[in-house]
């Protein structure tokens, strides 16, 4: 009995000295056992020839979210023991965060980086150092709402690391200048931050039909914050076509932007008056896309530039109806509901808004001026007798007065020339065949050319060519201007009289002096005017400011004609700088022609109408000797003074 109670005692102290130890190494591993090595900043391991410290900050993790809550060992759960040489095992969120896990798994930012592409943002990218994760309410967190932006930013901000991803980081930059990132910035606590559209851990890509920013979803994430907005639209009949599933209707992104949404009074918004019709209801209402898919008539916006609405809103003013004046802006339906703002019955508080007083009769005025169709009412059948008696008034008027202007502007120049005698030769055969080239070669590439640069211009319209005709036609007449170009060279190696044009057109420092004498002496400040050669310091300068206009222009067009070939053999912006250069020289030596040439031969006085040297290669003598006296001696091709040719009957053709 006394050896059974003995062994009885034994056992049951074995239990409790068993017990005891097991509780004791099990305290080991308390937060404050831990952090009798870990509060060390010094203690660090080698792991792969790399050492990493194995410092934790003891305030940062009680004030973080899990120090409240949780052990070391609850994360840890790996260590038994205070001293343990195995390292634990890295640990895992999905512990306690299955769902967010889940859902993270199947976002882009795993995508991404099962795609091959840098490591993606994990948990402690955007939630802080692991034992540092604070809750989100607090003002300290990476993903307290008033930090989401810039946490996002640290990699979406960055451009060379999203664009070795593929991805710009423009989104970004162009959020922190919305109206959301500005809000946001000044302390908004319910303006949109990137979770709010995006979502937190399922981020999806904007094709992805479960994302918040799909298309058709679009209109649920922007009602998150504008609910009263998004009911509104839901009933438009855009809202209805998004409902509906048609990819052509614009949602909440399509009109006010995506990253880079502004306030409306903004003028670089979409949606501000002077760029809501031109710019954003015409994207979709302007072309034929609708009208052939849907039957929604076209050319909307351009018939409403043609009205006053529309040209005063093009001439700056801010208070002009434009399109949303009129439709709505959420609300928008068709006119055949009763509820539209331009059904016919609410036309009066639509119009009414702006134009105080109207009634019934002043609404019944069309506004859309030519939409394609032709109304068959009273007042629209009007107009257009109107506009097409008018039309033929004009071309028959104004034709007649043109006619009659030029055959008296023709007889008073051919009488005005004959009194100029004695004429001598100014320009030879062959140099007025060269200009004539020139000068057609020079106007059909003028209009051409700039016909293709503002193919909405007057004169492109009146060219009324296609781009192929249009394209043949500049490119002869480019040819013609450097075969004409070429064969001058010839003429001036070649020719006498080419080589004494080439002597007398060089140009000379007595040039300078001669321009500074003229100046002098038209503004009054001397009574001496300059004695000028066979040709003047104007004369040259245009000479030669040709001949570099005609070398340049020739070569870059002919580059711009052989682009793919020159585009391989240098490199691509060879072509762009070309284009560069034919456009700008082009602008140039148009305007050099009208202000300076146009000036010398049509609008000095001294040879207004016109200099005719172009035409039949003369000048009067006594023109010619006031303006280059210092070759005035004795000038070729001199004819005798009409008084003459009438004394001698031979001049007249008599056989005597």
């Amino acid at each position: 009995m006394n050896t059974a109670c003995r062994i009885l005692c034994r056992s049951a102290v074995f239990c409790v000295l068993a017990w005891a130890w097991t509780a004791c190494a099990e305290q080991k591993a308390r937060d404050k056992d831990c952090l009798a090595c870990h509060a060390d900043a010094t203690l660090t391991k080698d792991v792969n020839g790399k050492s990493i410290s194995l410092y934790v900050d003891e305030k940062k993790l009680k004030h973080s979210i899990h120090g409240s809550m949780y052990a070391c060992v609850d994360c840890h759960s790996d260590v038994k023991a205070t001293v343990h040489e195995t390292p634990p095992k890295k640990i895992t969120c999905v512990q306690c965060h299955e769902d967010a896990d889940a859902s993270y798994a199947r976002s882009v930012h795993v995508k991404a980086s099962k795609a091959g592409r840098s490591p993606a943002a994990g948990c402690e990218d955007c939630h802080g150092g692991v034992h540092e994760i604070l809750a989100a309410e607090d003002a300290q967190s990476p993903v307290n709402h008033a930090n989401i932006p810039m946490t996002c930013g640290r990699c979406h901000g960055q451009k060379f690391l999203m664009e070795s991803n593929g991805v710009s980081a423009q989104p970004f930059v162009s959020y922190q200048e919305s109206v959301h990132g500005r809000a946001v910035e000044s302390g908004s606590v319910k303006a949109a931050v990137c979770t709010d559209c995006h979502g937190s851990h399922l981020i999806l890509s904007a094709n992805d039909a479960k994302s918040s920013i799909y298309k058709f979803t679009v209109p649920a994430t922007c009602g998150k914050c504008h609910a009263e907005i998004r009911q509104t639209f839901n009933q438009s009949i855009h809202g209805q076509a998004i409902a509906r599933g048609n990819g052509l209707a614009p949602a909440c992104t399509d009109c006010h932007g995506i990253h880079s949404i502004k306030s409306h009074a903004d003028p670089n918004s979409p949606v501000s008056g002077q760029n809501i019709s031109r710019d954003t209801c015409a994207r979709c209402h302007e072309g034929v896309r609708l009208s052939q898919e849907f039957g929604v008539p076209g050319n909307r916006v351009e018939s409403y530039l043609d009205t006053y609405h529309g040209l005063a809103s093009q001439g700056g003013s801010v208070i002009a109806a434009n399109c949303s004046s009129c439709h709505g802006v959420h609300n928008i339906l068709p006119s055949s509901d009763p509820c539209s703002t331009i059904n016919r019955a609410n036309l009066d508080a639509t119009c009414g808004k702006c134009h105080k007083g109207v009634t019934q009769r002043f609404t019944m005025t069309r506004v859309h001026m030519e939409d394609g169709v032709h109304p068959r009412d009273i007042g629209s059948i009007a107009v257009r007798w109107v506009r097409l008696i008018y039309i033929a008034l004009i071309l028959i008027v104004i034709g007649a007065m043109f006619l009659h202007n030029a055959i008296i502007w023709r007889g008073k120049a051919l009488a005005r020339r004959r009194m100029q005698n004695p004429m001598m030769v100014r320009m030879t055969t062959n140099q007025r065949w060269q200009h004539l080239i020139l000068l057609s070669s020079f106007i059909i590439l003028v209009i051409t050319g700039f016909a293709l640069r503002f193919p909405g211009s007057w004169f492109a319209e009146l060219l009324g060519m296609g781009e192929r005709l249009r394209s043949i036609v500049h490119r002869v007449a480019g040819v013609a201007l450097i075969g004409a170009g070429i064969y001058h060279v010839f003429y001036l190696a070649v020719t006498r009289e080419g080589r004494r044009l080439m002597r007398d057109l060089m140009p000379a420092p007595q040039d300078a002096f001669d321009a500074f004498g003229v100046m002098r002496y038209y503004l009054g400040l001397t009574a001496r005017k300059p004695k000028l050669g066979r040709f003047t310091y104007g004369e040259k300068a245009e000479y030669w400011a040709l001949v570099w206009g005609t070398a340049l222009m020739g070569l870059t067009g002919i580059i711009l004609w052989a682009k793919v070939w020159v585009g391989d053999l240098l490199a691509r912006w060879w072509v762009d700088v070309a284009t560069a250069v034919h456009f700008y020289e082009a602008i140039l030596a148009t305007l050099a022609i009208v202000v300076w040439h146009f000036y010398q031969v049509i609008f000095d006085p001294d040879v207004y109408p016109m200099n005719w040297a172009w035409w039949d290669g003369k000048m009067p003598v006594e023109q010619y000797r006031h303006e280059h006296e210092l070759d005035s001696e004795s000038p070729a091709g001199a004819e005798p003074p009409q008084e003459q040719k009438d004394a001698n009957p031979r001049s007249q053709g008599d056989p005597r």
